[in-house]
């Protein structure tokens, strides 16, 4: 399989695990530290498939840029109170969440 094929598979395969889940619903995953928020100005899907092949380079830069993270206690608490609703996808060990785009 090509490098550009592999990708496209990578991609669609994050792209159908990824689904809407209330803040609530993902509490143990921010309190084992496992929660990284994604700034909403990203591509999630993006995001995902950067830390699935351990890109460190682009995940720095994210990370400088205040743009991808551990969820902090301030934005937790914020989801919390207002029972937000998330874009979630799984990248063992990790949960990437994003808000919902309204």
């Amino acid at each position: 399989m090509t490098g550009t094929k592999h990708q496209e598979n990578v991609h669609a395969k994050v792209n159908q695990e990824t689904s809407k889940i209330a803040w609530k619903d993902l509490q143990r995953f921010f309190a084992a530290g496992m929660a990284l928020a994604v700034a909403e100005d990203l591509d999630l899907i993006e995001v995902a498939f950067q830390v699935s092949v351990d890109n460190a380079t682009q995940i720095r830069e994210w990370m400088a840029a205040g743009k991808f993270g551990k969820v902090s206690d301030e934005q937790a608490g914020a989801w919390f109170e207002r029972d937000e609703l998330l874009w979630a996808v799984v990248i063992s060990p990790w949960v990437l969440v994003q808000p919902v785009r309204k």
